[in-house]
């Protein structure tokens, strides 16, 4: 196995990788919406949170070599299902015409730190 790590400001004390490359995939852990680097949650829109998670997860694509279009499944936990319009909006605009595989999946207790949105994902290596 090889672990993606991320070079960030912020301080992370979960205990796991950000990414694990196995037989020729990417496994990205969830990618909250919180600043990797501030360890700071975005006040404001659920647009928000989830542009935030997304750039989270394109971090862990870069460490890792790999772009947008090799992702070909997503986990999207929401706090709030009566959101999924907004945040299937801003998915769209960040994967264009490329359409993974994927799962929304609310969630009712809430998600660490107070985040609305989580995001995991599998993506092909080259």
């Amino acid at each position: 196995m090889e672990l993606i790590s991320l070079n960030t400001k912020g301080e992370n004390k979960g205990h796991y990788s950000p990414g694990v490359i196995h037989g020729g995939t990417l496994y990205i852990s969830g990618q909250l919406s919180i600043d990797l680097d501030t360890r700071e949650v975005p006040g404001g829109s659920v647009e928000e949170h989830m542009r935030l998670a997304l750039h989270n997860l394109e971090r862990v694509l870069t460490a890792a070599s790999l772009r947008r279009n090799d992702v070909v499944s997503c986990r999207i936990y929401i706090t709030d299902i009566n959101d999924w319009d907004r945040v299937n909006e801003v998915y769209k605009e960040f994967f264009g015409g490329h359409k993974p595989a994927r799962a929304v999946i609310p969630v009712a207790g809430g998600l660490h730190f107070g985040c609305l949105v989580e995001i995991e994902a599998i993506a092909a290596c080259k």
